[in-house]
Parts: C-alpha cells; sequence; structure tokens
C-alpha cells in the first residue's frame, strides 16, 4: 500500500463517475468489479487505516489511488476465494476476530477521559508526595576490593576524582569522568543507592561490591525537587487511564463470557505443524 500510494502521488490513476455531489453518499458505488460493488464507504473506511504519514497525502490522489487499489484487491481475491483452503479460512477468521476485538478495544481506550477522573488519577500518584531528594553522584568501577582501596587511598592524597575514573574506571562513564548524572531512589542498584545515600555532600565512599564490580563512589551534590504539575504528566496519566480502562473492559467481558477449555493433553510442537491444515 506504501508504495503505491506514493506513486498515486505523483498522478491521479482514476477518474471518477460523475455524481452530483449532495447525492453522494457511504453507499454511493464508485465501481463494480464482477457483480461486487465498491462504495465510497469502502474507501472512507481505509483511510482510517492508513498510517499519519499517508493520511496527510491530497484528498484527491487518496479517492483515486485507494479507490484503484480496492479494485485490484477485488479482482484478486475473486479469484483467490475459488481455491481457498482451511489454511486461508481460519487465517480469514482470525484476521476477523482480531479486527472486531481492535475496534471494540479501541473505541474503549480512546473515549475522553474526565477532568475529574485525571485530577484522581494525579492525586493518587502525586497528591501525598512531598519534595524529592535527587542525587548526583560520580564513581569509579574496578574489579577487585584491593583496586578500590588503592583509589581511595590516592584520592586521600589528593587525587583528582575525574582524573582517575578517566585513566581507571572500567564503566561506561569513565570518560566522562565517572560522571553519573542525577538521579532518585529506585534507579541504581540497592547497594549502590544505599551506600550513596549514606554520604555528605563531597564525600568518598569505602569500596562498594555490587553484580558489575567494586565501585569508589563520591557525592556531588544533592537537591529538592518539587512533584511534576498536572499539566506535566498530563498524557502520562491519560494513557494510564486509557491502558486501565481497556484491562478492566477485557477482564470484565471475559469474565461474563462462557468459556469452555476441555481436558486435553497437546503436544505444544504441533503448532508448527502445517500437514494438519492441508485440505
Amino acid at each position: 500500500m506504501k508504495k503505491y500510494l506514493a506513486g498515486v502521488a505523483l498522478s491521479a490513476l482514476l477518474a471518477m463517475p460523475a455524481t452530483a455531489q449532495e447525492d453522494v453518499t457511504a453507499a454511493t458505488v464508485l465501481a463494480t468489479v464482477n457483480g461486487t460493488e465498491i462504495t465510497l464507504g469502502h474507501v472512507i473506511a481505509m483511510v482510517q487505516m492508513l498510517p499519519p504519514q499517508y493520511q496527510e497525502l491530497p484528498d484527491n490522489v487518496l479517492l483515486d489511488g485507494l479507490l484503484e487499489q480496492l479494485v485490484q484487491q477485488e479482482v484478486l481475491a475473486s479469484v483467490a476465494e475459488g481455491d481457498i483452503g482451511t489454511r486461508e479460512r481460519l487465517g480469514l477468521e482470525n484476521e476477523r476476530r482480531a479486527f472486531l476485538a481492535a475496534m471494540l478495544l479501541d473505541e474503549v481506550g480512546m473515549a475522553p477521559v474526565s477532568d475529574e477522573d485525571l485530577q484522581a488519577e494525579y492525586d493518587a500518584q502525586y497528591g501525598s508526595l512531598g519534595p524529592i531528594t535527587e542525587y548526583n553522584a560520580s564513581h569509579i568501577l574496578l574489579e577487585t576490593e584491593e583496586e578500590a582501596q588503592a583509589v581511595i587511598a590516592e584520592l586521600a592524597e589528593g587525587a583528582d576524582f575525574a582524573e582517575l575514573a578517566q585513566e581507571r574506571s572500567i564503566g561506561p562513564s569513565g570518560p566522562n569522568g565517572g560522571q553519573l548524572g542525577w538521579f532518585t531512589a529506585g534507579m541504581m542498584v540497592p547497594d549502590f543507592e544505599a551506600a550513596v545515600f549514606a554520604l555528605e555532600v563531597g564525600e568518598v565512599s569505602a569500596p562498594v561490591q555490587t553484580q558489575f564490580g567494586w565501585h569508589v563512589v563520591v557525592l556531588n551534590d544533592t537537591r529538592e525537587q518539587e512533584p511534576p504539575g498536572l499539566d506535566q504528566v498530563r498524557a502520562e496519566l491519560e494513557d494510564g487511564l486509557r491502558r486501565a480502562r481497556v484491562d478492566a473492559a477485557i477482564q470484565e467481558l471475559t469474565a461474563a463470557a462462557t468459556v469452555e477449555r476441555p481436558e486435553i493433553q497437546v503436544d505444544p510442537s504441533v503448532i508448527r505443524n502445517l500437514d494438519l491444515l492441508a485440505d
């Protein structure tokens, strides 16, 4: 479809039948292929399925191009339908099922989120939060505790932390002087984080072991960050509410459905056995 529409953008491929604008409806027939009608409604529905970049094409290009594509698809489909087998029939059933399920979930998820729900979600996530402490630290990552102790001794004698990080650190932050930037609780591995939180600004830690090796850490600074305002996290909260609404709908509808699973043992490897779909 993408290559086809890109070509159509250069030239119109099909002339439209003459129809008075006021008489046009979704049922207006734009083409008939071997007796099967292709309507304006088919084109409109197809436009809604296009990726955003193709929906930006001029309307005349979309109309001509999509109609021609529908004509060609009907020509091919009418031929293929005469030779459809079990594999194809089941594939069509799966496509129909997936389309209808996606349509319903889209309606559920994309329904407007009320300001009241948004405020309630913000209050639940951020209402009880006070200022959040952020930490700025640097580290030198080494392979052994002995190497870490040696680095600490050099720092005590006045060596520059950033220069030692560039020379000795085996971590990816070494070339940057060991700088880790700003982070909050929960962003670092627990042992490393605990060591940072115990430091005063400017203080160097004892060797800290994690799964990555041995760290020598210096706390550069701390600051208090106020929780984000509602407008800052509006999009994030809306996405979360929509996902929760979709999950709730799936659980509710599934619970209300009659689902029967016969007690039968199936070897999982059979899902790759195409011979089972042979006619």
